[in-house]
């Protein structure tokens, strides 16, 4: 197939994404396919020359529509190339918002063939869900309500994407909880690095969750033998395979939260603790209404008064 200089900005950008082993497969698919949708001539002729005119609508919409139609597969199923499944229509939807995110364009959402942008919550809806967390920081919490609650109090505060939430430790917060540190997650060639990052001015909300969760993390985490991260799990988990004797890694409470965890705890969260007219289903909807907003900005020292 020919070269384009796209697809050579493409992987370049694969190269620099930090993502699990299956994400890189099905993003290799979607560049595959990419690569195959321009070969056929599918695309705009923009399309050909840059990465950012390949990942916009112009382009995706024919090179979605080709792609669930099955022309662009490369083995025959029963002498046939049948439309590709749900599952991986799905799948190619995911990893385009991926690349889009990564290259700083707004990401989007497949729906019966067509895209659309994710719904994120309006203004108003935003200074309710202040409003309603204030609210319960007042009365009763449970240890999960209460970790939720200081979680979106620091994404509507600095718009963290789930991977830069989880990552979070202690010595990411100043003195009296009035800023956070956040590394921006390498994403793109000549843009945020791994270990740079910036500080973030907290509000009321947060330092008052903060004040709720972090007693409440203490001694979790003292259950566990002490972590610096942040977040922490709530009850016993393990790992393995539990048919399999010996096959299991039990974990107390108290453990450093990973992110399949942390993005469980809010979409159970949301309609536990009543949020689910308030919270969008993912956590990246919600970073994206802050930002649409009010863009979070650093501040200029590391302890802010």
């Amino acid at each position: 197939m020919p070269e384009y200089p796209s697809i050579n900005a493409l992987d370049r950008l694969l190269d620099d994404l930090v993502v699990g082993e299956a994400r890189r497969r099905q993003l290799g698919m979607v560049r595959e396919e990419l690569l195959r949708a321009l070969a056929r001539d599918a695309l705009p002729v923009a399309a050909r020359r840059s990465l950012r005119r390949l990942l916009e609508e112009e382009a995706l919409g024919p090179y979605v529509r080709l792609a669930e139609s099955g022309a662009l597969r490369t083995r025959l199923v029963d002498g046939k190339r049948p439309p590709t499944s749900a599952a991986t229509n799905e799948t190619r939807r995911q990893c385009l918002d991926v690349l889009r995110d990564a290259l700083g364009l707004p990401v989007l959402q497949l729906s019966g063939g067509a895209l659309a942008l994710q719904p994120t919550p309006r203004f108003g809806e935003l200074a309710a869900l202040r409003r309603q967390l204030d609210q319960n920081l007042a009365g009763h919490m449970s240890p999960g309500q209460i970790r939720l609650t200081a979680m979106l109090a620091l994404v509507l505060d600095a718009a963290l994407r789930s991977g830069e939430l989880v990552g979070r430790r202690l010595d990411h917060l100043a003195p009296g909880n009035t800023a956070v540190y956040v590394e921006r997650q390498p994403q793109r060639g000549g843009g945020d690095q791994d270990g740079e990052g910036a500080w973030f001015k907290l509000s009321p909300l947060s330092r008052a969750a903060l004040e709720r969760w972090l007693p409440v993390r203490a001694e979790l985490a003292q259950r566990a033998h002490g972590t610096s991260r942040l977040w922490v799990s709530l009850w016993h988990n393990h790992d393995g395979d539990p048919g399999r004797e010996g096959a299991v890694l039990r974990r107390p409470p108290g453990m450093p939260l990973e992110e399949n965890g942390l993005i469980t705890s809010y979409r159970r969260g949301r309609t536990r603790y009543g949020l689910a007219d308030l919270l969008p289903p993912k956590v990246e909807q919600l970073r994206r209404a802050v930002i649409a907003e009010t863009p979070p900005a650093a501040v200029d020292t590391a302890e802010p008064a």
